[in-house]
């Protein structure tokens, strides 16, 4: 005889808040971060007002609400540096680094 299986909504959703699954997303989310660090760009041209920052600008934040419908634990990966989006998505000048998709590809399994 096969098992069944009568899922709760809300045993499910207290499992997908729980410090469990916020801990786990935390651990994922520093294998990411390492990933980024590891392929940040770093200036080294002489004169360069912030040579280093984009690396050490990557942050990892969570909360138990989160999600499309805030009902989930998350973790945020996320740049605070505020050339960030120009060194993710290029400019006319400067072609696109794309540190936090690779990243995100790369760790987090």
């Amino acid at each position: 005889m096969a098992a069944r299986f009568r899922g709760s909504r809300s045993g499910i959703g207290e499992l997908l808040r729980s410090e469990v699954i916020e801990s786990e997303m935390v651990r994922r989310g520093e294998l990411i971060k390492a990933a980024a660090e590891a392929t940040a760009p770093v200036g080294l041209t002489p004169g360069d007002p912030h040579p280093g920052l984009y690396k050490a600008s990557v942050v990892v934040t969570s909360t138990r609400r989160g999600g499309r419908r805030r009902d989930r634990a998350v973790a945020y990966v996320t740049n605070t540096a505020y050339y960030a989006r120009w060194v993710e998505y290029g400019t006319e000048r400067v072609p696109a680094h794309h540190v936090m998709l690779r990243a995100a590809r790369a760790g987090g399994g």
